[in-house]
């Protein structure tokens, strides 16, 4: 497999079009650079917006995906509703309790909990874990039961839920017990510049784009949300952990683990919001959740390939080629790192200006719009670029058409 990695010492000039995102489309320009937010303009770098906790409701909830699959039937007739709330999660009940299926539908707690550590562990990702039923989980499952020659409901039966621990490895616990190492807690951790419009370059000054926090930096490491690993781990001080304490974390996949398979091709849903690694035969190695582009910052259409992957980008900042930059304003290379515009691994495409991404803000994966790129979790990004060779060939279907209504309930950018 050819693939570089960027340091300090040599930087790429990334100047993908997909580098920020928008709420609104603007004039001769694909990907440009600035999101509205209330009270004033986030710059151009920091692409993601945090969504509100209503907005990311509003995604998880959202079904649109279901228009471009071909959902099986739901045969089990009335089910008994699910008794389980989020704040059931405890590492007891989760590891000791019966899973309660099925499981669909605005449903939270332990038994959502497990499915999604298992869907991790089976290489269908539901993005960032958090307990939570979403459509992210519910597509995850939906393609697993493909593959796997189940009925296809996206919905978690007792069939669905054995198949599913099978190709999981059947661990014994779904949350585990972590003693902290020296790298797990490593900074640096840093504080990003924001706020008045020429950050940008005393950012470009840092030395990385690292963690901001170690809690941020545990939460990436165990694939979980914040408020998961602070509800595994009730009165623990997630940002003053130190190396030896142990915690509570969702047992996730080995980012280690050998491949799957060889990657033939990759397959890209813009209205599914997903991608898939296909072996030769074309069946699906891996499943990540993705956030694709609006109808005003089109994600391309077509077949194109993986032309370089890059972990640890630099990003060029070219204000020459931004709306709403003075195009007087001097070039920045902003310094890598996990909250860099493009996160932790570049995949550069053979259509210009674009690419396969992380991202700074994994929970919007799924739930918001990217300007054009394909954007993944950060540990969705690395697993993924350590798999795919030069070469593959990426197929790009029903991405939105300039001046195509985008999805209901997105809630925003990602």
């Amino acid at each position: 497999m050819t693939r570089f990695r960027i340091t300090a010492a040599a930087c790429l000039a990334l100047t993908a079009a997909c580098g920020g995102g928008d709420d609104r489309p603007q004039e001769g320009q694909r990907g440009v650079a600035r999101a509205n937010t209330p009270g004033g303009v986030e710059p151009y770098w920091r692409d993601e917006r945090v969504l509100t906790r209503e907005e990311l409701d509003r995604g998880r909830l959202d079904n649109t995906w279901e228009r471009v699959v071909q959902l099986d039937p739901w045969t089990a007739g009335d089910s008994t509703a699910n008794p389980e709330s989020w704040d059931q999660i405890d590492a007891r009940v989760v590891n000791g309790r019966p899973v309660h299926l099925p499981i669909y539908g605005d449903v939270s707690g332990p038994s959502v909990l497990r499915i999604q550590v298992l869907l991790d562990r089976a290489l269908f990702s539901p993005g960032m874990i958090d307990g939570r039923w979403g459509k992210n989980t519910a597509k995850a499952v939906y393609w697993l039961q493909r593959r796997e020659g189940l009925p296809a409901t996206a919905r978690v039966d007792s069939a669905t839920f054995a198949r599913l621990a099978q190709l999981a490895g059947t661990p014994r616990e779904l949350v585990r017990a972590h003693t902290l190492t020296e790298e797990d807690v490593k900074g640096p951790f840093v504080d990003i510049p924001e706020g008045d419009g020429d950050e940008i370059y005393r950012i470009a000054e840092m030395e990385c784009t690292c963690y901001e926090s170690l809690s941020e930096k545990l939460s990436e490491t165990f694939h979980a949300s914040p408020d998961l690993l602070r509800k595994l781990n009730p009165g623990v001080e997630l940002d003053s952990l130190k190396a030896g304490q142990t915690i509570q974390v969702p047992h996730v996949r080995d980012p280690d683990m050998a491949p799957a398979g060889k990657i033939a091709r990759l397959e890209v849903s813009g209205e599914g919001s997903y991608v898939h690694a296909l072996d030769a035969d074309g069946r699906i190695l891996y499943h990540f959740p993705s956030t694709l582009g609006s109808s005003y910052d089109p994600s391309p259409q077509g077949e194109f390939r993986i032309v370089s992957v890059t972990e640890d980008p630099w990003w060029h900042y070219q204000p020459a080629i931004l709306a709403h930059v003075p195009s007087d304003k001097p070039d920045a290379k902003i310094p890598p790192g996990p909250n860099n515009a493009v996160g932790l691994v570049w995949m550069d495409l053979s259509v210009p200006h674009y690419g396969i991404h992380g991202t700074k803000s994994p929970e919007t994966i799924g739930y918001a719009t990217s300007a054009g790129c394909v954007r993944l979790t950060n540990w969705d990004a690395l697993f993924l670029g350590r798999r795919v060779e030069n070469g593959t060939a990426v197929s790009f279907r029903d991405t939105r058409s300039a001046g195509e209504d985008a999805a209901p309930g997105t809630g925003g950018r990602g």
